[in-house]
């Protein structure tokens, strides 16, 4: 089924050969309302058993993920109406709605196609379970054919120890954005006027304070340690390329510009 109106199937009426007289038929939103969580992970299982087989079956589904494969994760929130929604709570952007975690898998030569998902409370931290997902997820790339390199890819949101473990335990690499935290900020500081490399945008992009349009960046690379601390991060410590760009930041007023200030993005 793709669409509500597909699972009418389950509208079996009175079920004559069983019962006598009328019976109310079951609706899309009473099966669900039925499921345990045990019932979400089998119907997860087999989910993922299903886009294993697809993509055996047709091999453009994943062209080209058997030598370099990226795997995406994010969440998102999707609003909804009404307190009596179950799971449904203000999330970080003032929102009510559910939050939804989402894997895709991609090559640099077909579109990204989803793993796994879950669904979670509107009110959780965007990294409630995302460690145990990557490794899910990463483990059924394998199956799919993903047999060589994997990076993982995710915001600023999944910056932690916990879920750069789990990355590097499953044997994947990982390109994610990283907080603006004091160790980043010192990283970046600490960069040579004389190491940035200018760079030209295709496509111009707007600054996100004033909308004026950006044709250039500058950008550099170093190297940053994170997660040290033991208490928080037990073992997880991990050293790698710290890759910075850096946009100058249009200021709009009468006593014009006194020296260049940049916005700093670090991956």
């Amino acid at each position: 089924a793709d669409s509500i109106e597909d699972l009418d199937v389950i509208r079996h009426g009175g079920m004559r050969r069983l019962f006598t007289g009328l019976r109310a038929p079951s609706t899309c939103g009473s099966w669900l309302r039925g499921f345990t969580h045990g019932h979400v992970r089998q119907l997860s299982s087999v989910a993922s058993e299903a886009v294993v087989r697809l993509a055996g079956r047709v091999p453009s589904l994943l062209a080209g993920v058997e030598g370099l494969a990226f795997l995406d994760i994010d969440a998102k929130i999707k609003e909804t109406y009404g307190r009596g929604k179950q799971g449904s709570g203000f999330a970080y952007n003032g929102v009510r709605g559910l939050n939804h975690l989402i894997a895709t898998l991609s090559s640099p030569v077909c579109a990204p196609v989803i793993l796994t998902a879950r669904l979670r409370g509107g009110n959780c931290d965007s990294r409630r379970g995302a460690a145990s997902m990557i490794t899910e997820a990463i483990g059924l790339a394998r199956r799919a054919g993903a047999t060589g390199v994997i990076v993982v890819r995710a915001d600023s949101a999944f910056f932690t120890g916990p879920i750069i473990a789990a990355i590097r335990r499953a044997g994947a690499y990982f390109s994610v954005t990283a907080q603006k935290n004091a160790a980043v900020k010192n990283v970046i500081n600490d960069i040579d006027d004389d190491a940035w490399t200018e760079i030209a945008y295709r496509h111009p992009i707007p600054d996100p304070e004033t909308g004026e349009l950006i044709t250039h960046a500058e950008i550099a690379e170093t190297t940053l340690t994170a997660f040290v601390h033991a208490a928080e991060n037990p073992g997880r410590q991990v050293t790698a390329r710290l890759l910075v760009r850096r946009t100058p930041r249009f200021k709009r007023n009468d006593q014009g510009e006194l020296f260049r200030v940049f916005n700093y993005h670090a991956v």
